[in-house]
């Protein structure tokens, strides 16, 4: 690897892990208070899992979006997969705003739907570009998935 790789590498991760870090600004307090009050189904999983779970996921999302702009801005798709993985992260970040800062179960399941969208679309981009990349989103989309069928359970279990 070349100093400029490690240097990609550490912005990959860093912008992915940020994403997270700007998220917990708005979830953490919400998880002590609101979120505590909410009726919750039965599948809801312990809180102290989604801390460790978001980090895993937020490194393997960060080192997918580096072996995708390792390959070169100039090779065709891969710019467009970066803005696809821009756009997702963004509304990850978006959702955890909405559903705990603004306390909107409703308002998270149209942006977790948009996010679910925009993660199948990285997925496939990545995929094409560099099998790996595309495997290591994997996880995520079905995190997702999981965080979904929550979401709109919370949703109407609440409303």
């Amino acid at each position: 690897m070349t100093i400029q790789d490690v240097i990609k590498l550490i912005i990959s991760l860093v912008a992915s892990l940020a994403a997270g870090g700007i998220g917990v600004v708005f979830t953490a307090p919400a998880i002590r208070t609101w979120y505590v009050d909410l009726n919750k189904p039965f599948f809801t999983p312990p809180n102290w899992l989604f801390g460790p779970a978001w980090t895993i996921l937020y490194i393997l999302m960060g080192i997918a979006a580096f072996l995708i702009w390792r390959i070169g801005l100039s090779t065709p798709g891969v710019q467009i997969a970066l803005i696809a993985f821009l756009i997702q992260l963004i509304l990850n970040l978006l959702w955890s705003i909405v559903f705990f800062g603004m306390h909107s179960p409703s308002g998270g399941v149209i942006v977790i739907v948009l996010l679910w969208i925009a993660i199948l679309v990285t997925l496939i981009k990545f995929w094409g570009l560099y099998q790996t990349a595309g495997i290591l989103m994997i996880p995520y989309l079905l995190w997702v998935t999981f965080a979904a069928a929550l979401n709109i359970a919370i949703w109407r279990l609440n409303s």
